[in-house]
């Protein structure tokens, strides 16, 4: 195992390679950029504002009359723009720009953001709290309540009980969460006409750090209760539909006729054997659905319950091209996802030991 392992690390590297320089290439391509969202920004509040931006030497009146490349530059001094560009890195050829920004990466140094005069990685840190909470949680859950219904219905596969909790589940998946969040605002959050009994904004209560432990675990799962309901419920039908159909397949097989034969009881047949062979798949799925209500999946869910986290970073951060927030955080995220990956097969040997990836081409 530890060869498989080793050689699994080894393959990290150039897997980021491959990810970033895409992504890399494709933003090249992307129309606007940072150079021109703080030319539009500049020329909004007027002269005055880009004078102090270039140190007082730019110069606002016109002696450039075409010919940039960049959009609503026209008219700006070509020496204001080389010095917008040097403060960017842009002085630099892009293919520079993507290996010092990979040799950064590499000895985790992931620079500051263009626009919120702060590190990326102070950013993260600051934003984590909530998309932690949100992925964590919403996995827990999602887990928690779909294993258990995903065996019941493989016991009783066919009967009332399997057909009705099928239809309450696929309608649940069928609602977006986003808009099942907008219920659960309308009718749970302060400021309803109907059961104002949750809080709306952030994590904890402003006087959070004055209350005893418990009234702070309290305080924090109150908060996220419908943030956290709201992201759940669609994933309930997939991983619940996925268990039960992997414990039937199970079922079916000669082995557990057999373990019956031996006189075992329904319980040690279901989660003495089955069980096992019957999670490898659902364990499977654990790092991406982690990864993506961690990194993605929460931007509705925190713009409708105000909250501040990875999401909301990462979306506004595309939307104003700050690079070292999307690249940063592109990096940080797609490492946490391969590490997770590896972290998947070394569960899958805990869970069956006959499972031997020595074997396994890489």
């Amino acid at each position: 195992m530890g060869a498989y392992v080793l050689r699994r690390l080894a393959l990290i590297l150039p897997t980021l390679f491959g990810i970033m320089l895409i992504n890399f290439v494709v933003i090249q391509f992307a129309p606007g950029g940072p150079v021109e969202q703080l030319i539009a920004q500049l020329t909004e509040v007027g002269g005055s504002a880009t004078d102090r931006f270039a140190g007082g030497g730019a110069d606002m009146g016109g002696r450039q009359e075409g010919g940039s490349a960049y959009r609503g530059a026209q008219g700006l001094d070509p020496a204001f723009i080389a010095e917008i560009e040097r403060q960017f890195g842009f002085d630099r050829p892009p293919v520079e720009r993507f290996f010092l920004m990979l040799w950064n990466y590499i000895r985790f140094d992931f620079g500051e953001s263009y626009f919120r005069s702060a590190s990326v990685v102070g950013l993260i840190i600051d934003k984590m709290p909530v998309s932690i909470s949100l992925g964590l949680w919403t996995t827990l859950l999602a887990y928690l309540v779909s294993i258990p219904l995903g065996v019941a219905k493989a016991v009783r596969d066919g009967t009332r009980f399997d057909v009705w909790s099928s239809a309450v589940v696929i309608v649940g998946y069928a609602i977006p969460g986003f808009l099942f969040a907008i219920l659960l605002r309308t009718l749970f959050a302060q400021g309803s006409e109907f059961f104002p009994l949750f809080p709306l904004r952030g994590l904890t209560s402003p006087n959070f750090a004055e209350m005893s432990f418990l009234e702070q675990v309290r305080d924090y799962f109150w908060h996220i209760a419908l943030p956290v309901f709201a992201m759940a419920i669609s994933g309930f039908a997939v991983l619940t539909l996925l268990t039960k159909n992997s414990f039937l397949d199970q079922i079916k097989l000669q082995y557990v006729a057999t373990a019956r034969a031996k006189g075992l009881t329904e319980w040690q047949v279901l989660y003495g054997h089955v069980f096992r062979n019957a999670m490898l798949i659902v364990i499977a799925g654990f790092p991406s659905a982690f990864i993506s209500i961690l990194f993605t999946g929460s931007l509705l869910i925190e713009v409708i319950f105000s909250l501040d986290g990875l999401g909301l970073l990462g979306y506004e951060a595309v939307l104003n091209r700050d690079y070292p927030i999307v690249f940063g955080t592109l990096f940080i995220f797609g490492l946490i996802g391969l590490l997770l990956q590896l972290l998947t097969d070394l569960v899958y040997v805990w869970v069956d030991p006959r499972i031997d990836f020595e074997s396994r081409e890489v």
